[in-house]
């Protein structure tokens, strides 16, 4: 497998050549101020389910660089803000979620985050520890004034939810996010807040509260989200989100995941999404297909652990080539009860998140797409019933290289 290291001499420019950057209040400044010292900078993470997402990885992968060159992460738990949940993207206001809800996520994130970052050298953080001693009317009568209504209603965060009904409660992310930022620079000197593109607005409503109360001049910074070549977001399935959580998506699902992913992303992950140098991405993608597999492997290391990345790889390598896999295919657990009369395929492929739709289901099956134990099923109103169970287990495949290993009890 390829040997990856990385050399980082000028962190600005390693991470601007490799596309993390979006926007800056003032790009000119932090390349200078990071060049010439050492700095502390956060992120945050709002702890609203119980794992993070491949959504999250992004920033998690600045830091990691940024630690590397000699910076210090603060890796921020928003369990105080995770108590209104960030309305960016929202066209309904988030589930208010239960103290214990909460903190149950935070000491999730606590143990994803020590796989991802190096805790000797960084600041782990929950926004809960001062944002819950804060006293309300102190708090508006000292800050208040520093926040324009009329400013906060253009900001992406609350434009989508001011069109269909925005509440007092929600209007209290960007304030509560703003001092965060303060809070870090008065007890930690951290100069610097790094967040995805749709954080824009809340990023810069924390600079413009540090230059007016405290008369600092601080950077905020956006990342690239991560999405498709065609704009939209990475990280989705048929069966729902990309998690980091192995209880939640398999390391081999996870391989997987990056194993298919279109040929015009590749590039594009291998650049965000793993250390190996940019000159040797080019070299990779002369063989796209290996270049896939090195992709995948490298993430999956990065997230699991190289036993892990090694597993699966071995896995999706028996998998494909020998047909020898039965006991390796991520496996879905059904009653036999379900199938004594028969169940449409349709129904079977979304009942085992192979497919999104009964609509995807009949496209797929319609075009040779779907096969049950290798025997292709071209009806769309095929009927799975005990019949087609061998030991009471199946293996439904989707594509090439998308398996699920059905296994009926009472």
């Amino acid at each position: 497998m390829f040997e990856v290291f990385n050399t980082i001499n000028n962190i600005f420019e390693i991470l601007r050549q490799r596309g993390f950057f979006e926007q800056s209040n003032n790009f000119t400044e932090l390349k200078k101020i990071l060049d010439e010292k050492k700095i502390i900078f956060y992120t945050g993470f709002d702890p609203t389910a119980d794992s993070l997402t491949v959504g999250h990885f992004i920033p998690i992968m600045v830091m990691s660089h940024m630690q590397y060159a000699g910076h210090t992460p603060i890796f921020l738990i928003g369990g105080g803000t995770a108590t209104i949940g960030d309305p960016t993207d929202r066209t309904e206001m988030r589930r208010i979620m239960s103290r214990d809800e909460i903190n149950n996520n935070v000491e999730c994130f606590k143990n994803q985050a020590k796989n991802l970052i190096n805790f000797d050298k960084a600041i782990l953080l929950n926004n809960f520890d001062w944002l819950s001693k804060l006293n309300y009317l102190d708090f508006i009568s000292q800050y208040g004034n520093y926040f324009s209504i009329n400013r906060m209603l253009t900001a992406d965060a609350y434009r989508t939810r001011f069109e269909r009904g925005l509440s007092f409660y929600e209007l209290n992310y960007m304030p509560m996010q703003a001092y965060d930022f303060l809070y870090l620079n008065k007890n930690y000197d951290c100069v610097l807040q790094i967040g995805g593109n749709d954080q824009w607005s809340n990023i810069l409503a924390g600079v413009d509260l540090i230059r007016r109360v405290d008369k600092k001049n601080v950077f905020g910074l956006t990342l690239k989200l991560l999405t498709k070549s065609d704009g939209t977001k990475m990280g989705k399935t048929a069966g729902g989100a990309i998690w980091l959580d192995k209880n939640k998506t398999t390391p081999f699902d996870f391989f997987q995941y990056w194993r298919n992913i279109d040929d015009s992303d590749v590039e594009n992950c291998l650049k965000l999404l793993t250390f190996i140098e940019l000159d040797k991405i080019k070299d990779l993608l002369i063989n796209i297909n290996e270049a896939k597999e090195i992709l995948a492997f490298e993430i999956t290391k990065i997230i699991h652990g190289e036993k892990e990345a090694y597993k699966s790889l071995n896995i999706a390598k028996t998998l494909f080539s020998t047909g020898n896999f039965i006991d390796q295919v991520p496996s879905v657990y059904l009653k036999k009860s379900l199938f004594n009369n028969g169940l449409d395929i349709s129904d079977l492929l979304l009942k085992i998140k192979l497919v999104s739709s009964k609509s995807d289901a009949r496209r797929l099956i319609s075009q040779g797409g779907i096969k049950i134990d290798s025997k292709k099923i071209l009806d769309i109103k095929y009927i799975v019933n005990l019949n087609d169970f061998k030991d009471d287990i199946i293996i439904v495949q989707k594509g090439k290289k998308d398996f699920k290993r059905i296994k009926v009890d009472d």
